[in-house]
């Protein structure tokens, strides 16, 4: 045990439990069972677990910090909660992490994390329940599409069928024709500029999505081991590739034909470039794993897809306002600029306008949609749908969804 705690990254969730406003400690890795709620008096406390202070220094803060003085027990025993459910960084928590990476690497697949959940594990409710998303879905002149690459969304089903339905039934004949697909998720728990690669093959309701185990060797040797893999246990759990997975298994599967080979790429956070005023393409790392990526895969015809979401905004997000009418009238106006610039293949300028405003929309799907826009060079694209989603009961937050078609 650590003489001086650290908190592990954490996402803190503000609930209600027994009548009384608290934290719920979400640990993105999962590495124990137990959820830890916090009141809000003691959550002052977490920010003091920096790795500077020992259990005695934490107290003595502490009591300053709320101006009274606690008994230490209260924060010793809080300590040892949060110990126990792994959620300091120390050798237990580590140990943890390396089992529970031995146990995922040990599967034959990585197991669909939300089959059952979000969506059925049953294949043939499955492709009814996708059926439903294409009832009114109009066809008729829609010539067959070899293009290169589909923006589709990460949200889930229940919000974004339709545009799922819109976006892959389109897609349809290029995802046949492809020899290799690349899926860039979003990876919500990602560290700053990664690209996580996992040797695992994806699996569906409808099977297991072979993948290119060569391809991924070469890119992981070029970015280094550790940069390709230190994360990849947010495969485990991360649903923004997994939920494009299965729609790409799903055309697979209505046209009878076996799937071609899927890599799997989460895309972490361009925070750093936006509040340090730098670029991704001034990255070392990113700019070996595009160049490599554009090596490998020459020769090959590819379907890219990147799986995002675009704007997450109003209170649900710690936004002060509520998305009304204009604001919401603005939005559509703001990403239809971004789409805009997407469709004409302009990584920098997708770049420049999110990073021109700090990010204040939340693209969530910021730097999967870069990535693949450098990857893929000149484009030229098609919007075939646009949603605003619900976040929140009232409807006064939103999540913004689109599907794009890139050639």
């Amino acid at each position: 045990m650590s003489d001086k705690p650290i908190l592990r990254p954490l996402d803190f969730q503000p609930v209600t439990h027994l009548g009384q406003q608290m934290w719920l400690l979400r640990d993105p890795l999962q590495l124990s069972p137990q959820q830890l709620i916090v009141p809000q008096g003691l959550a002052q406390m977490l920010m003091l677990l920096d790795g500077r202070r020992t259990r005695r220094q934490i107290h003595e803060d502490f009591c300053r910090m709320v101006g009274e003085i606690l008994e230490f027990e209260i924060v010793d025993n809080a300590l040892d909660q949060l110990d126990a459910a792994f959620l300091l960084d120390n050798g237990r928590s580590r140990q943890a992490r390396q089992a529970l990476l031995a146990e995922y690497r040990a599967q034959p697949h990585r197991p669909p994390a939300l089959a059952d959940l979000s969506y059925p594990g049953d294949p043939a409710e499955l492709t009814k329940l996708f059926q439903t998303y294409a009832d009114g879905d109009d066809l008729d002149g829609w010539q067959p599409w070899h293009g290169r690459a589909v923006i589709s969304p990460h949200i889930d089903y229940q919000r974004g069928g339709p545009v799922y339905a819109k976006v892959w039934r389109r897609a349809e004949t290029a995802v046949l024709e492809a020899d290799l697909v690349l899926i860039f998720g979003t990876d919500h728990n990602g560290g700053l500029g990664t690209m996580t690669l996992t040797h695992q093959p994806y699996a569906t309701p409808y099977g297991v999505l072979p993948t290119d185990l060569t391809l991924i060797d070469e890119l992981a040797a070029a970015i280094g081991p550790e940069n390709a893999f230190g994360e990849e246990l947010h495969h485990r759990a991360e649903h923004s590739v997994e939920l494009s997975a299965v729609w790409l298994h799903h055309v697979y599967h209505q046209a009878g034909m076996a799937p071609k080979p899927m890599v799997p790429i989460l895309c972490g956070s361009f925070h750093h470039f936006v509040t340090n005023g730098g670029y991704p393409e001034q990255d070392n790392l990113l700019n070996t794993a595009v160049a490599t990526l554009r090596r490998v895969t020459a020769g090959k015809k590819v379907l890219a897809v990147a799986s995002v979401d675009l704007a997450h905004v109003g209170p649900n997000f710690g936004d002060d306002f509520l998305m009304d009418a204009p604001r919401r009238t603005r939005l559509r106006k703001e990403d239809d600029r971004l789409i805009q610039t997407v469709l004409q293949g302009d990584a920098a300028g997708f770049y420049t306008q999110i990073a021109a405003i700090q990010d204040r929309n939340r693209i969530c799907g910021f730097s999967s949609i870069h990535t693949m826009l450098r990857f893929l060079g000149p484009v030229n694209g098609r919007q075939v749908a646009y949603e605003h989603c619900p976040a929140d009961p009232q409807d006064t937050s939103l999540v913004s969804i689109c599907g794009l078609l890139l050639e």
